[in-house]
């Protein structure tokens, strides 16, 4: 098989992992920079090049698109979706993911468990949608937020007012959420690949810090999933339409809740948390599925 990455950074170390992974398996792989690639959109003979080379015969590509281009990183996947090249995550399924707005509606719609969410557009309206997500202290979260970045506590009613004035000043659209008290700063990140939860740990968050994101600090540890909460995670990965996810969870009181549907979940935390072979499932995903235009979306949507 001929594999393509799609990686800003080959030093990376997801990136590293589904390299040698992939070699590990005897196929091709090669990591390509999506920013470095451009493309000709025609009906008769539609490329892709990627440094003055036009791109072919690739089997598969396995993308790994960050946030920041999340515009052009889709637009390259859609040109090998064109192309008849099988992608592991499809560039529909990525957008999706990539607004966070967007994917809870879709999970609310198929009954998923979430935190009541709030979402206003004018000052006049905060009071009502602060009450209407269970008061203070509530969650503040930029929808183009990632890590943990852009994610704010406020403990009381004046913080969150004051902290929601500023975000609607700067233009910034926001989501205003329950807080889940009982989940103690932790959550649970199960990584889903195809039908199944492969791995799954609980991260906690530092002494004094509510975010359990292990970049912002936190610690991880192995989690053992209830039935519900491994169904609620496979659930929330394919309404996204996504094959490898990594689907955030909070122990609420009225069952597991999700926070967010990621489509490019980094691999160097669970592998080292869990002891698990990710990357090697990945690439063994990808081989078993990639067939010549195999893509739901043909690289439409």
């Amino acid at each position: 098989m001929k594999l393509a990455i799609l990686s800003r950074k080959p030093s990376l170390y997801s990136t590293r992992r589904l390299m040698k992974a992939a070699r590990d398996r005897g196929h091709e792989a090669r990591v390509i920079d999506p920013l470095h690639c451009y493309m000709s959109v025609s009906t008769a003979r539609p490329a892709i090049y990627y440094k003055g080379e036009e791109l072919t015969g690739f089997d598969a590509v396995i993308p790994r698109i960050g946030a920041s281009i999340t515009f052009y990183g889709t637009a390259v996947l859609r040109q090998f979706e064109m192309l008849g090249v099988y992608p592991v995550n499809e560039s529909v399924a990525i957008s999706r993911a990539r607004d966070k707005l967007r994917s809870l509606q879709l999970l609310a719609r198929k009954g998923i468990g979430l935190p009541v969410t709030g979402l206003a557009h004018s000052p006049d309206d905060i009071q009502h949608v602060i009450s209407m997500v269970g008061g203070a202290p509530l969650v503040l979260k930029l929808i183009e937020g990632t890590q943990g970045i852009g994610v704010v506590l406020a403990e009381t009613p004046k913080a969150a007012e004051s902290v929601i004035d500023a975000f609607l000043g700067l233009k910034a659209n926001i989501l205003i959420q329950e807080y889940i008290r009982e989940a103690r700063g932790a959550d649970i990140r199960a990584f889903v690949i195809g039908d199944k939860v492969v791995a799954a740990m609980k991260r906690q968050a530092r002494e004094g810090e509510f975010r359990s994101n292990l970049h912002r600090g936190g610690s991880g540890s192995i989690a053992k999933l209830t039935p519900e909460e491994r169904s609620t995670a496979v659930r929330a990965a394919r309404v996204i339409g996504l094959n490898v996810a990594g689907v955030d969870i909070l122990r609420s009181n009225h069952g597991p809740v999700v926070l967010e549907v990621n489509s490019s979940p980094g691999l160097e935390g669970i592998e080292q948390v869990t002891n698990r072979d990710i990357a090697g499932m990945i690439v063994e995903f990808a081989q078993k599925n990639a067939r010549a235009n195999r893509t739901r979306t043909r690289g439409k949507g």
